[in-house]
């Protein structure tokens, strides 16, 4: 009874360790489904975390497989004929620790917002236990082909992602937003795109997410699997080739009398599938879209990035619930493997049972680490690597999910991971606009985090296993230090913690979406242009022999909340907290460009409490006609950076940048315009007032000054030529 006792709380530890591992799978790779989604603004915060926590749960408990591998992607070589009840022994509480140390090693990238492999994660864990096994029992058990492709998706997956989504994204610049109406033309090209987006996620569906239930009703005998899934070796690019493993029954199977290969990758059936997926969703695309004003702002979007929005949407629910289907075997793959071995007394087989309470376990758990940590790489998904739209989120996941289909064909089988791929696919979106759009020191982090996973992982579960010792005391003592290292840890780097109440209420409601730095650009260009409009009522105050204080007190106001603006961009740049599709530099210099025009509009205010201005009715008919001049210039400034958002986001298109001049030439020309009245005044105010010379020259001050808006307005645009012609 004592043993059964102790074996009792190793059944419980090690579940705990279960579930701290599915939280953290949760936590950290629930951002390749919805971190685009989120950085487009396609979907708030709080709707992402919703919307993945079902679609993963769902994945995860009805998709998944029945039995999973007792070693996790073949890593370790065993024979499994010879295991004996000691080696079992061992590597049951090898996989405990295992799990331990990736699941620790994912909290640090999660707490750090990084996203990293899971997958990559448990791989170095048991790579860690498998090297200290190899000496225990003076054997060979690691696969290192095996690890070497591994490590050859760090780069193969990422790029293949990366080159998928810059072609989607071109394709859709090139095709819908370089037109002359591209609202117009995604009336009727989206729907034809529609058909091999789920095309091909009809097809990953099948081989990724359901092939646990594709396994489920063949071992029914309700269906064969092979009809729709493709074979894992020997296979025929031909659809029609038929199922003959070796050794069919000619009998049952007269086709496959001299037959070459086992099947097809990909069996007809399994296309006609995703066809008709493929066909249905652009057929209601299509109709969809006849019945909405695709002119009529809604959601934060307009024209085409609204129709990509329901793409978008749809296509990261695919992700979130094949990731739930595929990496629910990463949390409870191990454990099932320790639960086989504690159950049948030191028994282990190659696959093991998945009871359906470890599957609700693990597939709560993930539920519970979207919902809870799940933002936190989101945000550096979303925002962080480069500004994403609808149109590029939906590029993203298009090229991440055609990739992972790729890579999991049977004539490949090279392990990937969907973290990887998707940062890839967000990465290659990005530089469609140019290298310049792509912050590569945030990806660079998260590049030496990918490096990392395997080696901390696996140093983790050596020290963990080590300490163990095969020893069940030992391992009531280690966990519980091990687990309240990783409270203290996290209590003690609170400071400036940000909770995930904070987070979802800052992003919950349709007001509470964070700005990108484009829209907090233009926010300020408005305060800035807000300025200006309350010194022309300053200005037109003084002429008429009005009392100005109220506009000059209201300039000053205006231009202190564009001061107050100009210091959260600021802030947020230099902290690193939104990417910069321009670089960082530029932005700063457009900044300080803006805030100057901000400044001089104050300054002109400020000069009209000093005096009052030259007596002269046709004097002060031409100030009031150089202050409308000048006004004119910022309020085109404005629009000027309100298209610049457009044109940045939607890829640099030619007509945006043509647009984009279009508009820095209309500053210059008000600036000119600006620049003929303030010499005309200039003129008739030296020529006719020697009377008051005083009050003249005080006239002449305040034109300069109005003059200097104008002509920081023409700088500010005129820093934008470069974005033209690029």
């Amino acid at each position: 009874m004592a043993v059964t006792g102790i074996m009792l709380v190793v059944l419980i530890l090690s579940l705990l360790v279960c579930a701290y591992m599915a939280w953290n799978i949760g936590a950290n790779d629930v951002a390749n489904a919805m971190g685009t989604s989120v950085g487009s603004r396609a979907l708030t915060l709080k709707q992402a975390v919703i919307v993945a926590a079902i679609f993963e749960f769902a994945g995860a408990f009805f998709a998944g497989d029945a039995v999973t591998d007792t070693v996790r992607k073949g890593i370790l070589v065993v024979d499994f004929d010879t295991v004996t009840e000691v080696f079992a022994n061992d590597l049951m509480y090898g996989f405990i620790s295992a799990m331990m140390a990736a699941a620790v090693w994912l909290t640090v990238a999660t707490r750090l917002g990084l996203p990293v492999s899971t997958t990559h994660s448990i791989i170095g864990g048991i790579i860690g236990v498998g090297l200290v096994l190899e000496v225990q029992h003076q054997t060979d058990l690691i696969d290192w082909e095996v690890v070497r492709k591994v490590v050859m998706s760090w780069v193969a997956s990422p790029l293949l992602g990366a080159t998928i989504a810059f072609l989607s994204f071109w394709i859709v610049r090139e095709t819908i937003l370089e037109s002359k109406n591209p609202e117009e033309r995604s009336m009727w090209l989206a729907p034809i795109l529609a058909f091999p987006t789920f095309f091909v996620l009809g097809l990953a569906l099948q081989f990724k997410a359901l092939k646990g239930l594709f396994s489920r009703l063949d071992d029914a005998g309700t269906l064969n699997k092979s009809e729709w899934l493709g074979v894992k070796e020997s296979g025929s690019f031909n659809p029609f080739t038929p199922y003959c493993p070796e050794g069919v029954n000619l009998v049952d199977y007269p086709d496959c009398a001299g037959a070459i290969y086992e099947g097809a990758w990909f069996p007809i059936n399994s296309i006609l599938l995703a066809s008709v997926i493929g066909a249905i969703a652009s057929i209601t695309l299509f109709l969809v879209l006849r019945r909405i004003d695709i002119n009529e702002e809604r959601n934060g979007f307009m024209g085409v990035e609204r129709i990509f929005v329901w793409l978008q949407i749809i296509t990261a629910a695919y992700v979130a619930f094949a990731h739930g289907a595929n990496d629910r075997s990463n949390a409870i793959g191990p454990m099932a493997a320790v639960y086989q071995v504690l159950e049948s007394g030191g028994e282990l087989s190659a696959e093991a049972a998945v009871p359906v309470w470890l599957v609700l376990l693990g597939s709560a758990g993930i539920a519970i680490g979207v919902m809870t940590w799940g933002w936190r790489v989101m945000d550096t998904i979303g925002k962080k690597i480069t500004d994403v739209t609808p149109t590029r989120g939906f590029a993203a996941e298009f090229g991440a999910a055609t990739t992972i289909l790729i890579f999991s064909m049977p004539f490949l089988a090279v392990p990937v991971s969907t973290t990887h791929t998707l940062v890839g696919a967000v990465v290659g979106v990005g530089l469609a606009g140019g290298a310049k759009a792509v912050d590569f020191r945030v990806f660079g982090k998260i590049f030496a985090s990918w490096v990392a996973s395997i080696p901390a992982a696996g140093f983790g579960s050596v020290v963990i296993f080590v300490a163990v010792a095969s020893d069940p005391v030992h391992l009531i003592v280690v966990l519980p230090i091990a687990f309240a290292s990783v409270v203290y840890v996290m209590w003690a780097t609170r400071e400036g913690e940000i909770y995930v109440e904070d987070a979802l209420s800052d992003a919950g409601g349709s007001g509470g979406k964070a700005p990108t730095h484009f829209e907090l650009l233009h926010t300020h260009a408005i305060a800035v242009e807000e300025t200006v409009g309350h010194m022309l009522e300053a200005v037109n105050s003084a002429a008429d022999g009005v009392d100005p204080e109220t506009a000059i007190k209201s300039t000053v106001e205006a231009e202190l909340r564009a001061d107050e603006i100009k210091n959260e961009i600021r802030k947020r740049l230099g902290s690193g907290q939104m990417s910069v599709l321009q670089g960082r530099e530029a932005m700063l210099e457009i900044v300080s460009k803006q805030d100057r025009i901000a400044d001089y509009a104050q300054n002109v205010a400020e000069q009209l409490s000093f005096r009052e201005l030259y007596n002269d009715k046709e004097a002060r008919s031409m100030l009031k006609e150089m202050a409308e001049a000048v006004s004119k210039t910022a309020s085109l400034y404005e629009d000027t950076i309100s298209h610049l958002k457009t044109v940045a986001l939607s890829g640099y298109t030619k007509a945006g940048r043509e647009r984009l001049g279009d508009l820095i030439d209309a500053v210059n020309l008000a600036e000119h315009n600006a620049d003929v009245v303030e010499s005309r005044a200039a003129a008739y105010v030296f020529s006719n007032g020697e009377e008051d010379s005083l009050a003249a020259v005080h006239m002449y001050r305040v034109l300069q000054r109005l003059d200097d808006v104008a002509n920081a307005c023409e700088k500010a645009a005129n820093a934008l030529i470069p974005i033209v012609y690029d």
